[in-house]
C-alpha cells in the first residue's frame, strides 16, 4: 500500500475542524471492553451474521476508552480525504491535540494512560468476519501494527514527549478508505460513561434511516455488556431516566408476543427497547 510520511502536519492546529468521525461497524458492534480498568479476559459476540473474537494483550483488552485514538485518526483520515490529500497508514500527532479533542487534562497521569491505551491497542488481537474494502481478514490483527511515543530532552536529561507515532491496521485502514462507511459522533461523546458511550455508538448505527426497536437481551449483547440481563435492564432504565444520550430517546416497554409461561404458571417477560432520534420522539409526544 502507498504511504504518505504525515510527520510535522500534527504538530501544528488540529485539522479536525469538522468534528469526530467514526467507522459504522466500530460503532455497531462491541470490539472494545466497557471499562477503565485492565480487562484481561477473551470477548466474543456471535450472530448469525457477524462473528467477533477478542483476545487481550500484555495489559489486557483494549477498552471504550482507548478507543478515543481511533476516533482521533479516523477523523484525521477523513478530514485529509475531504482536503484531497492523500492518505496513508502511519500518523504523528501531539498528545495536546488529541487531549483537547477527547476533553482530557494534561497531567502526568493521562500521558501514562495514553502509553497504557497505545499499548492495549497494539497487543489486543481482533478476529471478525466482518470484510473490509471488498475483503476479509484470516487470522488475528491489532487495531495498531506499531505504537511510539516520541521524546525529546531537555539539557538536564528531562523527556519531553514531542509526539505519537502509529501505523493503523490493514483492516481499519480499508474500511474508512474504500467503505466509507463513517458517521460523525456528538461532541458531548467523550463526557459519557462506558455503558452510555456504546448506548450512543449502537443507536447511531441503527438508526441511519429512522427509529428501530431491539430485544432487550440483543441490544445488551451488541453493547458488550458483560453483566447479566437483569443488571443491563436496571442499568438502561436508569440511563433512560437520566436522559443523557445526545440525539436518542429509548422506550423499554415489554414484548408481549415473545412473553412464556413456565410449567409453574410464571410468566417469563421479554423487553422491547425502542431508540428514537430526537426529532421523531418529540414527533410521537407531540
Amino acid at each position: 500500500m502507498s504511504e504518505e510520511k504525515q510527520g510535522e502536519l500534527f504538530s501544528l492546529d488540529s485539522p479536525l475542524l469538522g468534528g469526530v468521525q467514526g467507522e459504522r461497524s466500530l460503532m455497531a458492534y462491541p470490539f472494545f471492553a466497557l471499562t477503565k480498568a485492565a480487562w484481561t479476559k477473551p470477548l466474543a459476540y456471535r450472530t448469525d451474521e457477524v462473528s467477533i473474537e477478542i483476545g487481550p494483550g500484555p495489559k489486557g483488552v483494549a477498552t471504550i476508552y482507548d478507543k478515543e485514538i481511533l476516533l482521533y485518526i479516523a477523523s484525521l483520515m477523513v478530514s485529509k480525504l475531504d482536503a484531497g490529500q492523500r492518505v496513508g497508514q502511519t500518523f504523528q500527532f501531539t498528545a495536546n491535540d488529541l487531549f483537547r479533542v477527547t476533553g482530557i487534562n494534561s497531567s502526568s497521569r493521562s500521558y501514562s494512560r495514553l502509553s497504557d491505551a497505545l499499548e492495549r491497542l497494539q497487543g489486543t488481537q481482533i478476529k471478525t468476519n466482518i470484510e473490509a474494502g471488498g475483503s476479509g481478514e484470516e487470522g488475528f490483527f491489532s487495531w495498531l501494527e506499531a505504537a511510539s511515543l516520541q521524546y525529546t530532552k531537555t539539557p538536564t536529561g528531562e523527556k519531553r514527549l514531542k509526539s505519537i507515532k502509529v501505523r493503523l491496521c490493514d483492516w481499519l485502514y480499508r474500511a474508512i478508505m474504500v467503505d466509507r462507511h463513517v458517521l460523525e459522533y456528538a461532541p458531548s461523546y467523550f463526557e459519557l460513561g462506558p455503558v452510555e458511550r456504546r448506548l450512543y455508538e449502537v443507536s447511531r448505527s441503527l438508526c441511519v434511516e429512522g427509529p428501530v426497536s431491539v430485544a432487550l437481551d440483543d441490544l445488551r449483547l451488541q453493547l458488550g455488556y458483560q453483566a447479566s440481563l437483569r443488571h443491563f435492564k436496571y442499568d438502561l432504565t436508569k440511563i433512560i431516566e437520566a436522559d443523557v444520550i445526545p440525539g436518542f430517546r429509548f422506550v423499554l416497554e415489554e414484548d408481549e408476543a415473545r412473553a412464556t409461561t413456565t410449567a409453574a404458571g410464571r410468566t417469563i417477560r421479554e423487553y422491547l427497547v425502542k431508540i428514537l432520534p430526537d426529532g421523531m420522539s418529540k414527533r410521537l409526544s407531540s
